[in-house]
């Protein structure tokens, strides 16, 4: 077992057992570019303001490239005896070229540095992440533009309540996806701020440049409080609550195909790239990938759970309860990730039924509220009309017939107001076009919220 950097106030060595309990290699060597371009530049500062002589400042950057280098390329293997990726790092460095090695840690501490690593880390996960976010809207967009005139039931307590296109509902999702997207660039001004230079919690006696190495990691800022810059971990759990929700979105969705799919709604049919048979029944066709997202959503939330439980009770500054903050956010990067890229796949590749959906939306009176709005243009109060179409949503249940097809005389017993015109009013094609407002199911609002998305897209 490597010797502890704190290892002279001590007396024994460690138990083997609780070195494994308190490292933390295992999951924070993912880190290790991130680990070493903030010692690089942590380096170069020493040197330039003459902390350490130049010369060693130079020779701990090229051994730091030369380690960047090795683990890059396969070449360097990581000890799973070393307590974190810091003390790995700095031990094969110190290893590599002699005592300049041990010189790193001038001016810093492993509280300040791994508040840099996890910032940096998870600054650089961001446009990945709003990459694939961005990706999987196009793909409902491209659906969409394929859909706008494909008529199916809109729903409220899953019943139908009045018709909407498919292009329309999707949309819907389209909007979430986007404001996943504006939240992630929200989070990136508060993840885009500098820790290193506030020491274990109280800054450093060295007369160190932070702005000089904020500005070589591409930080544009340095942190205002030394306790508060090495305990704040607000930036990890804003950005799991920013995966929670794309999650949660993702799991809606989700939902919907898996309800579409199924022999009852017919309304989608899953690629078979994107869906899985059964073991013992020839005919399955299972909507795995959904479901699975569907779970997923459960992870990262609890991903979020965990970070929020975790920090609720311990006191300012560092305490060893937030190691547990990386496993956390890197299972919720890493299940949010992988759902966005094959979800989106799933989406792309799936088959719309238009005539099954057209069926649908023939069914359960969806012009009903239509029908009542027709009265009140005739000048009739909206409760009236309301009662009216009621009943003649009874007598067309009673006839086992859409409200379409009653003939004019049931439509005028209930009100005189009712002529041919009715027909062409209860149309669901025209239903859909006349609700035209800013936002609405029409064809045309449904283009012009199309190009609001593309435009957005852009600058989100």
């Amino acid at each position: 077992m490597a010797e502890k950097m704190w290892a002279g106030r001590f007396q024994k060595s460690l138990d083997a057992g609780v070195n494994d309990f308190n490292s933390s290699i295992k999951f924070d060597s993912r880190m290790y570019q991130e680990d070493i371009k903030g010692s690089m530049a942590h380096a170069t500062m020493l040197g330039a303001e003459g902390i350490i002589e130049p010369s060693e400042a130079d020779a701990i950057v090229a051994g730091l490239e030369g380690i960047l280098a090795d683990l890059d390329a396969g070449k360097l293997a990581f000890d799973p005896t070393s307590e974190d990726i810091h003390m790995f790092v700095e031990t094969v460095l110190t290893e590599r070229i002699g005592d300049a090695g041990k010189r790193l840690h001038t001016a810093r501490s492993r509280n300040d540095q791994v508040a840099l690593d996890l910032r940096y880390y998870l600054k650089n996960q961001v446009p990945e992440l709003k990459e694939l976010l961005s990706n999987l809207t196009e793909v409902i967009i491209t659906q969409a533009e394929a859909h706008k005139k494909t008529i199916m039931p809109g729903m409220t307590h899953l019943q139908h309540g009045q018709p909407v296109t498919f292009a329309h509902h999707i949309l819907a999702y389209a909007q979430m996806f986007l404001r996943d997207l504006g939240r992630l660039s929200d989070l990136t001004k508060r993840l885009d701020v500098m820790p290193l230079g506030s020491g274990a919690l109280a800054g450093t006696t060295y007369p160190i440049d932070r702005e000089k190495v904020a500005s070589a990691l591409h930080f544009s800022a340095v942190t205002e409080n030394s306790i508060d810059a090495v305990s704040d971990r607000d930036f990890v759990v804003e950005l799991a609550s920013c995966l929670s929700l794309v999650m949660v979105h993702i799991s809606r969705f989700s939902e919907e195909i898996i309800l579409w799919c199924s022999s009852e709604f017919n309304y989608i049919e899953l690629d078979d790239a994107f869906a899985t048979g059964s073991s013992i029944m020839p005919q399955k066709k299972n909507p795995d990938v959904a479901e699975l997202c569907r779970g997923k959503a459960a992870r990262v939330i609890g991903d979020l759970n965990t970070l929020l439980i975790m920090l609720k009770g311990i006191p300012l500054a560092y305490d060893k309860d937030m190691q547990e903050d990386k496993e956390a956010i890197f299972d919720a990067l890493d299940n949010t990730k992988l759902a966005l890229s094959t979800f989106a796949g799933m989406i792309e590749s799936m088959t719309v039924h238009t005539d099954v959906l057209k069926a649908a939306a023939q069914k359960g009176y969806l012009n009903a509220t239509d029908c009542a709005d027709y009265l009140v243009k005739k000048g009739l109060p909206f409760r009236s009309a309301y009662k009216m179409t009621g009943e003649l949503v009874h007598t067309a249940i009673e006839k086992g017939l859409p409200l379409e097809e009653l003939s004019l005389a049931d439509f005028q017993k209930v009100s005189p107001e009712f002529t041919e015109d009715i027909y062409a009013a209860l149309d669901l094609t025209a239903c859909v076009n006349g609700r035209a407002t800013y936002g609405g199911p029409a064809e045309s609002a449904v283009t012009n919220q199309i190009a609001n998305l593309k435009k957005n897209l852009k600058t989100v």
